[in-house]
């Protein structure tokens, strides 16, 4: 599933399995955690900003970073999903339990 990509000059995100796509400009913290947790969760597609021509320079600052940091995470991304999973075990447990 593709959750960033390029069309027409403009970087768009989508945080949701079949969601709408917005603009990357308007994206939020909740809008990151959602695209996170959709990034670790399942196998997406980015489109490269290195290979498409972004023409608002908003959009190309905020579009090259969430990609630049996703490309990294995604290098250690079962590290990562096991590391945070173990770190909030008992949280978890603490209150699924309760």
């Amino acid at each position: 599933m593709k959750i960033l990509k390029i069309e027409n000059g403009c970087g768009h995100f989508r945080n949701e399995v079949g969601g709408v796509w917005s603009e990357i400009d308007t994206i939020d913290k909740n809008n990151l955690l959602k695209l996170l947790n959709l990034f670790l969760d399942a196998d997406v597609e980015m489109d490269d900003p290195s290979e498409h021509k972004l023409q608002n320079e908003v959009h190309k600052i905020v579009y090259t970073n969430i990609f630049e940091k996703l490309e990294a995470l995604l290098e250690n991304k079962s590290t990562f999903k096991d590391d945070s999973e173990r770190k909030y075990l008992t949280e978890l447990n603490k209150y699924t339990s309760a």
